[in-house]
């Protein structure tokens, strides 16, 4: 069963990468599901450690970038890297984001496996690498 989950998560994750500035990105929201955890508390650990996340590791969008991102994703039938965002913020408080979203290339999500210290994160992480490696390859 391990391998078929393993399967699942790193197709959701290749899923979830998107391109923002000519880079492979994963938002703050795909991730904070990912490791089961909150978007608020994940950004809350990245700002803490924020000389571990360089402008190439880490970077919020520009509202122009978020708005022509969701229009995108929202039109896109095959795509659902916002699905779990509109899933988590229909639920009353936090509704609709009030900043844009920060994204995160393959250096940023393996700087956080250093301040997301749990299992849970160091498995997720290994299964973001792989998806990585592979679509390069």
């Amino acid at each position: 069963m391990k391998v078929n989950t393993d399967i699942l998560i790193q197709e959701r994750i290749a899923r979830s990468i998107i391109i923002v500035r000519n880079q492979q990105v994963l938002m703050d929201s795909d991730l904070a599901e990912l490791y089961g955890v909150e978007t608020k508390r994940l950004n809350e650990q990245v700002k803490r450690n924020l000389e571990r996340f360089p402008e190439d590791f880490m970077f919020q969008l520009t509202q122009q970038e978020w708005e022509k991102l969701k229009t995108h994703l929202h039109d896109s039938p095959e795509s659902s890297s916002l699905r779990s965002q509109f899933a988590t913020l229909e639920k009353g408080k936090g509704r609709h984001r009030k900043f844009p979203p920060y994204v995160f290339t393959e250096q940023g999500v393996a700087m956080l496996s250093s301040v997301l210290n749990s299992s849970t994160a160091i498995q997720v992480n290994i299964s973001i690498m792989r998806v990585f490696v592979s679509m390069r390859a």
